[in-house]
């Protein structure tokens, strides 16, 4: 192990016993109280917070990894430009703006909140899937052709299993940012656990504050792992090491 990495490796662990603290304090000191006082209250905000995730999180990836596939394609590299410098303009709208702009046309409630929440994902996913794609090595792909592949065949048999390390980490990143950024779908009465956490902000409340917040957080972090867990299955272990080795 080099120094760099064994640097990470007790970084992380620090963290990581530094959170557990935190969680056994805070536990102690009875932030948590309000969960256990009202689990029905607690359990209707989380289902609204998974709810706006979930679909939000799976129209973004409905619509940006077939996007950054057609976009990669020869005849469409032109405009390959054009849709990335949208989805980057559109990244760089604070997000507290797209769910003003989403309640402006939409109203307020759930569908502003979600549509919101689509819009700011659709980056993460649209450029790994694009970089990912592009990274393969051409030499890989002249010799896909030599074989006599078609292109769907060298699309699903070299790109996307090559790119899949990429995207799973677009799709991370944006699940992960989804998760955090739902909690202010309360200013547009999307519900969610940015209920309990607003509530907590300005009644200067912690047992509100961290009755939401901490939940989110164990959220963000399960779906991450999740994820992860899901990327091993997929992805050869062939494709892993060679990422982690460039």
């Amino acid at each position: 192990m080099n120094r760099k990495k064994l640097l990470a490796t007790l970084l992380k662990a620090l963290l990581s016993i530094l959170t557990v603290l935190f969680f056994v304090w805070s536990y102690r000191s009875g932030y948590y109280q309000l969960i256990f006082d009202d689990p029905e209250g607690f359990w209707f905000l989380f289902q609204q917070h998974l709810k706006m995730v979930l679909l939000s999180s799976s129209l973004a990836i409905a619509l940006s990894v077939p996007l950054g596939i057609l976009v990669t394609r020869p005849k469409f590299k032109k405009v390959q430009w054009l849709i990335m410098n949208t989805a980057n303009l559109g990244q760089t709208i604070p997000s507290l703006a797209i769910l003003a702009l989403a309640m402006t046309w939409m109203g307020i409630g759930f569908k502003p909140a979600v549509f919101a929440l689509f819009l700011y994902s659709l980056l993460p996913i649209l450029r790994n899937t694009v970089a990912g794609i592009d990274s393969i090595k051409p030499e890989l792909l002249d010799a896909a052709r030599g074989m006599g592949y078609k292109p769907y065949q060298i699309l699903f048999k070299i790109e996307l299993p090559n790119a899949a390390f990429s995207i799973f980490a677009g799709i991370r990143t944006a699940v992960v940012l989804n998760i955090g950024t739902a909690a202010l779908a309360y200013l547009v009465g999307g519900g969610g656990l940015g209920d309990w956490i607003f509530t907590g902000i300005m009644m200067r409340d912690n047992i509100y504050l961290l009755s939401g917040a901490v939940p989110v957080t164990l959220l963000a972090l399960f779906a991450d792992l999740t994820l992860r867990i899901i990327e091993g299955f997929v992805i050869s272990k062939g494709v892993r090491q060679s990422v982690e080795a460039d």
